[in-house]
């Protein structure tokens, strides 16, 4: 039991750390799917989305700590059965989502792992295990070093976590796991290529056959059966490829200008996913900025999901001479961590981006 013991606490403690971190490293993204499971559509919690963020922070901070504390052997009863609350919540968590298709990427891993709901359930259910084994074994989670070098180590992991958590959250993630991160194509991230994996689809036909009901299973051709059709439905059995970009659109009262704007050059975007929540200190910046941007020759346009009194509003209030074109909030929220956030575009490939707080340091 010793050994399975400590082999428990090596994989629990690098994996809670792990897993912790990638979300610490965007806990804006963490907390924008939390306001998703918050929404009335899952758990129907609304009265949390004003505290996702808070909450975002405290829970990775809470999952890397944690993690160190099983490693070093810090407080082992109370780390180890914090673990095991945790992950009995995640458990159901998990399994609600995909029980009930709600939503359909827990956001685990962040945007460096994507796993599907039940793939999110039987991770749990395999930590849950080895958590167990933690409880069972608790006797023999020891420290690896005397008290103070332990304390000392513990509370530098809490404090590193924090400022960490902090930084991210003023600047951008220090980690770029999205299909927006600086050098990739958006044309290249919407396209499929050629040989690509097609998706599976499974139909079950159901035929009137001699007065019963008779079900005919297909990849999708018509099956020949000497009876009266009654009713077809499908399961997608394999996706296939899936662009890593889907959404990304530019549009106003004239149209779609996605390609027009993915194909020009110098393209400064100011992407403010809702003006009216934006950060107002972030907004004050603007007007100087994008002046100069567009006295060296840039092209200045603004993202937001937000409609025209909102976009006239801002440009009025804070003199902007640039014009704004709708885009899904959710997308713009992927494409950068800051309201107001600026990306350099160039001919579709992201050149640079930048939180507002370093706006001033945006080479351009």
């Amino acid at each position: 039991m010793k050994y399975i013991t400590q082999i428990s606490r090596i994989f629990v403690g690098v994996l809670f750390i792990i897993s912790g971190f990638i979300k610490l490293n965007d806990p804006l993204g963490f907390s924008y799917k939390l306001e998703e499971y918050f929404s009335a559509e899952v758990l129907n919690m609304e009265f949390l989305i004003p505290f996702a963020l808070i909450i975002s922070v405290l829970v990775v901070v809470f999952e890397v700590v944690l993690g160190v504390f099983l490693l070093i052997g810090y407080k082992p009863k109370f780390t180890v059965y914090s673990l095991l609350a945790m992950i009995v919540f995640f458990t159901f968590l998990t399994f609600y989502s995909a029980y009930f298709e709600k939503v359909q990427d827990c956001g685990c891993f962040g945007d460096a792992l994507k796993l599907t709901p039940w793939q999110s359930f039987g991770k749990d259910i395999i930590l849950l295990v080895f958590i167990l084994i933690l409880v069972a074994g608790l006797k023999h989670i020891k420290p690896i070093f005397s008290t103070l070098p332990t304390t000392v180590l513990a509370l530098m992991s809490f404090i590193a976590s924090l400022w960490f958590g902090y930084h991210v959250l003023m600047h951008l993630p220090a980690i770029d796991f999205r299909a927006y991160a600086i050098g990739k194509n958006i044309q290249e991230g919407m396209s499929t290529p050629e040989n690509a994996a097609k998706p599976v689809i499974e139909y079950t036909y159901v035929f009137n056959v001699n007065g019963e009901e008779q079900e005919f299973v297909t990849n999708g051709s018509y099956p020949s059966v000497d009876g009266e059709f009654v009713d077809v439905t499908s399961k997608i059995i394999d996706e296939g490829y899936v662009p890593p970009i889907q959404d990304f659109s530019i549009e106003s009262d004239e149209g779609d200008l996605t390609d027009e704007f993915l194909n020009t050059e110098n393209l400064l975007v100011i992407a403010m996913y809702n003006i009216n929540k934006s950060e107002a200190d972030g907004v004050a910046k603007l007007k100087n900025f994008t002046d100069e941007a567009i006295k060296k020759g840039y092209k200045v346009i603004g993202l937001t999901s937000s409609y025209i009194d909102a976009q006239d509003n801002v440009k009025q209030d804070y003199n902007l001479n640039f014009d704004f074109y709708l885009c899904d909030e959710k997308v713009i929220k992927t494409i950068v961590r800051s309201n107001p956030g600026a990306v350099l575009l160039n001919k579709g490939t992201v050149m640079n981006k930048a939180h507002w707080n370093d706006l001033e340091d945006f080479e351009l």
